[in-house]
């Protein structure tokens, strides 16, 4: 497939976020995981698009603090006399991109050394109070761009989380047979320069040498790890049990079992929570529907893009259920939906003949505002007793919120007597109406 491929990649979603947030007065932070495609929404899809509308090249101030030749504005105090000096003697509005903001160093106070550091928060607060200036960063660390900066920009900034390519926006730049595309999809997952690579050798090593170049190499700098050899193995088992329930506690365990030494549950929370913070992996709640309620643990992790998770294990482990189960779940995460694993309880009998509650799960409770939908990913149901088992934890739910079985073995979309929709994975993917 050729580079122009990529050209056609529409982003459209987030473009009409940051169309809507134009000149608002707060700054625009687009975040998401290294090279999902933040720079070229900002640099290509919205500068095509102010440029269509009437915006010179000259009004848009474009500063990329992972190249050399912008490097003296990681000092934010540099960065903001450089803008000042450009917007403020002018009447016309300016548009400033800032792009990989973590770069962005700390600088000491001139008039006070021994006071609080200058950050890049300090320096787009004062940018941010140009009336002429609109301001948009991107940024490829959560710690960083999403809980401090709640704290530091107190509701004057605006998120966009930008992910991998959806199935539905990989589809519109390739085409073709739908099934063809989902197995690829599948396999390779959507970053977006999968797409230019021309087959399927580069492919694999793009996805690859952005775990080693890039991700591993970004956290273990930047975060003073000094375990990596334990950092890559909870990537490793993290990536091959995708859609199962873990903890820390219970990656320490295997880890003791597998090299003899001890790594404590809260180093491993800890190593967890980088990869979290880099955009890897997601964290899925276990929700008691009844109860209303959260458990501590364990939880269920799903990678951010399923081709890179794929990659980690050396495409190895191809088992489709877990595979599907996380490109639902990350097409639920790109739709703004709320999602947590559902626990619901049935009545059993066990050996002794004594009736014990017993935990039932259903893998998506999908929440957004007050509307809820219970989703069960099921790659295939050939069997009575099979979809027996995929639909009891509805039916214990005990409400009537919209039920949704999605497929892999079936065509058409249909309802059974339950009022329950089984559709297919790909029909689902590609309609936004649905949920």
């Amino acid at each position: 497939m050729e580079w122009s491929a990529f050209m056609e990649i529409r982003r459209d979603s987030y473009l009409e976020q940051l169309i809507s947030y134009r000149f608002d007065g707060l700054v625009k932070v687009i975040t998401g995981i290294r090279r999902c495609g933040k720079s070229y929404l900002l640099k290509n899809i919205y500068r095509d698009y102010l440029m269509q509308n009437g915006v010179k090249e000259e009004q848009i101030i474009t500063i990329e603090l992972d190249l050399a030749k912008d490097i003296k504005y990681r000092n934010p105090l540099v960065l903001s006399l450089y803008v000042r000096d450009k917007v403020e003697q002018s009447k016309e509005e300016h548009y400033l991109f800032v792009d990989e903001i973590q770069m962005s160093d700390e600088v000491a106070n001139p008039y006070n050394p021994d006071g609080k550091r200058i950050t890049f928060y300090d320096a787009l607060n004062d940018l941010r109070n140009l009336s002429n200036l609109d301001v948009y960063v991107t940024g490829s660390n959560s710690k960083m761009l999403s809980s401090d900066i709640l704290t530091e920009f107190r509701g004057r900034s605006d998120e966009i989380r930008v992910h991998p390519l959806s199935f539905a926006e990989y589809y519109s730049a390739v085409g073709g047979d739908k099934n063809e595309a989902f197995d690829e999809y599948a396999f390779y997952g959507g970053m977006p320069l999968i797409l230019s690579r021309p087959d399927d050798a580069a492919k694999m090593n793009y996805l690859k040498s952005l775990f080693s170049e890039v991700y591993l190499k970004d956290i273990v700098e930047r975060k003073k790890i000094e375990r990596q050899d334990v950092l890559e193995q909870i990537l490793d088992l993290l990536c091959s049990s995708i859609g199962s329930l873990t903890n820390p506690t219970k990656i320490a365990n295997t880890l003791k079992s597998k090299q003899g030494g001890g790594v404590s549950a809260n180093t491993i929370r800890a190593y967890i929570g980088h990869l979290e913070d880099a955009f890897l992996f997601s964290e899925s709640k276990r929700y008691d529907v009844k109860g209303k309620s959260y458990f501590d643990s364990p939880n269920k992790y799903y990678s951010e893009d399923i081709g890179l998770r794929n990659a980690r294990i050396g495409f190895r482990q191809q088992e489709m259920t877990h595979i599907m189960e996380n490109i639902i779940y990350n097409e639920l995460i790109i739709r703004q939906f709320s999602v947590d694993v559902g626990v619901v309880y049935a009545r059993t009998v066990n050996d002794r003949g004594s009736s014990v509650r017993t935990p039932r799960e259903i893998d998506f409770v999908v929440n957004s505002g007050g509307k809820r939908t219970y989703i069960q990913s099921a790659y295939a149901m050939p069997t009575d007793e099979k979809a027996e088992m995929e639909i009891r934890p509805f039916t214990l739910t005990g409400d009537f919120f919209p039920k949704i079985v999605v497929r892999k073995d079936i065509g058409k979309r249909w309802y059974d007597d339950n009022g329950i929709l089984n559709i297919n994975v790909i029909d689902f993917l590609l309609d936004k109406t649905l949920i």
